[in-house]
């Protein structure tokens, strides 16, 4: 496993309260275009922008109340979705003749963890630019209670990734947490308990995908020759690119990359075998062995902290992350006697390195297998090449080799089809799981249709909530 600094016992982790502070957010708009071109983006374009401006008029007018979904397939989302807000925004309201009086910006929901990786400046400024920390994996009532009492009261939309965790892919969309939708009939309930009736609660999809702005078969096969670099595939039968004819590259590409994925499941089977007893079954399909190597690293870390294997791999991930937190995040260590200081520092570092089973999980939690296979594009070799290089150097720790740049980014913004949500409340008062449920499953395709994975009607429209969906 990675070389992991000796983690000891810490305070409790505390609520980082919102406090929107104006003068940032002009800061951080004049700061985005630099702040892109930093990040390698060199090229954003957006579509059906308008729709979002017409329903930002609408709240500012005290009609409505919008919840954004945003497609989460990189840590740059944060940059985009402020680029369509406080960019692509405004330049469509004025377009299409639309007043925007107030501010264009919205509050966030984020990872509490993320100031623990990033250090407390970002936590600070996520706070001064309207976030709010939550904590995954068990119930935050002080961040639900915030964030509801700021969609339902603030001045700004509420913005959310339903996927919950970054998937690194940018065709394909994982399962969606139902706490989006539940957010949305929270709402309503507010609004109907207030007598607001007069204001509508609206889920508006945003998809964000990112590609190459110029790509070369030249960068993947570097990422490629790394890789095998990395895996020493050339003493272990890897695949010689050096005799290849010039027909057939893309199929040699493609057989290299099944022999680095080969090679990198085994070295983990071996090393779950050595470490823990799973013994690995290697005449299996490829998806079913990587499948039963997800579900044996969770279950060391399960067993480590008591937990049951329960839901999916997200939500086994997720409990994972809190009961370590719970671990080595400890509200007692004042009346702690010194041997017993010690033993919370002995428990938290245990805690530290079984979380680390279920961050090797979340490396491999979106790969499908066929991803490269039904369309192989240098973007998608580009995006599963690096889910294995970041796999790779997690593995090896501090030192690890940095990911290869592959060139400049460019990334595109598509508002899709907004969902009514208030037309479904009666039905949320009936049968509240059942109607989540359904409104999860179509917030779910109206994403998919927003980055071209889901079928749409002549005039761009989505099945209404009340048809079944496919």
């Amino acid at each position: 496993m990675p070389s992991l600094p000796i983690q000891t016992a810490q305070p409790p982790l505390r609520f980082i309260p919102p406090a929107y502070t104006p003068w940032l957010r002009r800061l951080a708009q004049w700061s985005l275009p630099l702040l892109l071109r930093l990040r390698r983006i060199h090229r954003t374009e957006s579509h059906d922008t308008e729709r979002l401006a017409a329903l930002l008029a609408d709240q500012q007018a005290g009609r409505a109340r919008l919840l954004l979904a945003f497609r989460h397939p990189s840590t740059l989302d944060p940059l985009l979705m402020a680029q369509l807000l406080w960019c692509g925004v405004p330049r469509a309201a004025r377009r299409a003749g639309i007043r925007l009086p107030g501010t264009v910006h919205s509050q966030f929901l984020y990872d509490r963890g993320i100031p623990l990786w990033a250090g407390p400046l970002a936590g600070w400024l996520l706070s001064h630019l309207g976030g709010i920390p939550i904590q995954r994996g068990k119930l935050d009532r002080l961040a639900l209670k915030t964030a509801r009492d700021l969609f339902a009261h603030g001045p700004f939309p509420l913005a959310i990734a339903p996927e919950g965790a970054t998937n690194h892919h940018g065709e394909l969309l994982s399962p969606l947490e139902p706490g989006l939708a539940q957010m949305a009939f929270w709402c309503c309930e507010d609004l109907a308990a207030e007598g607001r009736t007069e204001e509508q609660v609206w889920i508006v999809p945003v998809g964000l995908r990112y590609s190459l702005l110029r790509p070369r078969w030249q960068g993947i096969d570097a990422l490629l020759v790394g890789l095998e670099e990395q895996l020493d595939l050339a003493r272990v039968g890897g695949v010689d690119t050096s005799a290849a004819p010039a027909t057939g590259l893309g199929d040699l590409r493609y057989r290299r990359l099944i022999a680095i994925a080969e090679r990198l499941l085994a070295l983990l089977e071996d090393f779950y075998q050595e470490a823990h007893g799973v013994r690995p079954e290697r005449e299996r399909p490829f998806l079913e062995r990587i499948d039963r190597l997800r579900h044996a690293a969770l279950a060391v870390a399960e067993a480590q902290f008591g937990l049951l294997a329960k839901g999916n791999l997200q939500e086994r991930c997720r409990r994972i992350e809190q009961a370590g937190w719970e671990r080595i995040y400890r509200a007692d260590l004042a009346g702690l006697s010194p041997v017993a200081r010690s033993l919370a520092d002995w428990s938290a570092s245990e805690a530290a390195l079984r979380m680390g089973h279920m961050r090797l999980v979340e490396h491999f939690a979106s790969l499908s297998g066929s991803y490269v296979a039904e369309n192989p594009s240098p973007d998608r070799y580009a995006e599963v090449l690096q889910i294995l290089w970041r796999a790779v150097a997690w593995i090896q720790g501090p030192g690890g080799a940095p990911l290869p740049d592959l060139g400049p980014l460019q990334a595109c913004i598509t508002v899709g089809p907004p969902i009514a949500v208030s037309e479904h409340f009666a039905d949320y008062q009936h049968n509240r799981r059942r109607a989540v449920e359904r409104l999860t499953a179509a917030l779910g395709a109206r994403l998919e249709a927003s980055i071209g994975l889901a079928p749409t009607a002549a005039d761009g429209t989505l099945p209404p909530l009340d048809e079944p969906w496919a």
